[in-house]
């Protein structure tokens, strides 16, 4: 039987709803077995993987602080990402995306775009400002080199460049370097086509085949009625989730 495909989605408990949908789209449309996993801080810390100094979320600070880079961490998987190879024993290929996304199209399209001469697979978005200092629910808003790349990424775990040469990186550099891909020549950075990626309101494609709320989830104040919203709901509901909307402003 063929095996079924691995992804890992990030998930943080306060963005449960959010997890549910990712997870809905990607199987609803998928038209292969998948296995969609919940990528979490917590066990890789419990299992030992992930030994980076971090400061968790209290009342007063609503994100993580990770030590090594000195710098706020919006979510628990904001690092944890970089793991999946590792998750995965350096074999096979694997996806991870942020917690925020809708699945439009089937993912096994996606899959059928990876290249063995690549490490991972990536949007690689040109630079843009998001235009505030905050991020969703107040977290702080981190620039930094080739910034919402890392947020979908194909991963070939099995390349000899991740086996050899990210794991020293894990618990030891700032995140700002493995979200550039530090350990990797750029030759061995594919691309993905724009539509896998599609930053809800900056990126400029008509058909997304991941729409991904990086500025907020359509669950937010003020984001009720972005791009790809009703879909969001629609799924939302299906997941057993219903939220009161304010009326459109025409």
């Amino acid at each position: 039987m063929t095996r079924p495909l691995k992804v890992f989605i990030g998930w943080d408990p306060a963005q449960m709803p959010a997890w549910c949908v990712a997870e809905r789209s990607l199987k609803s449309r998928a038209s292969v077995r998948v296995e969609a996993e919940r990528l979490a801080l917590s066990p890789l810390v419990r299992e030992g993987l992930y030994t980076r100094p971090t400061r968790y979320p209290s009342g007063a600070e609503p994100g993580y602080w990770d030590v090594i880079s000195d710098a706020p961490m919006s979510t628990g998987h904001a690092i944890s990402r970089f793991f999946v190879p590792l998750l995965c024993g350096y074999e096979g290929w694997a996806l991870f995306t942020d917690g925020d996304v809708l699945f439009r199209r089937d993912v096994a399209e996606l899959f059928a775009l990876a290249d063995e001469r690549c490490a991972v697979m990536v949007v690689q978005h040109p630079p843009y400002d998001p235009g505030s200092a905050l991020k969703m629910e107040g977290a702080i808003q981190t620039r930094y080199q080739r910034k919402n790349w890392s947020s979908v990424m194909l991963w070939n775990c099995g390349h000899p460049s991740n086996r050899h040469g990210l794991e020293p990186l894990l618990n030891a550099v700032p995140g700002r370097d493995l979200h550039r891909f530090a350990w990797l020549v750029d030759g061995e950075i594919g691309a993905l086509p724009p539509e896998w990626n599609v930053l809800v309101g900056h990126s400029e494609v008509d058909e997304p085949a991941i729409a991904h709320f990086t500025d907020g989830v359509p669950d937010m104040p003020g984001y009720e009625h972005c791009p790809y919203a009703d879909e969001w709901h629609a799924t939302a509901k299906a997941c057993g989730y219903k939220f009161k909307r304010p009326e459109r402003v025409a």
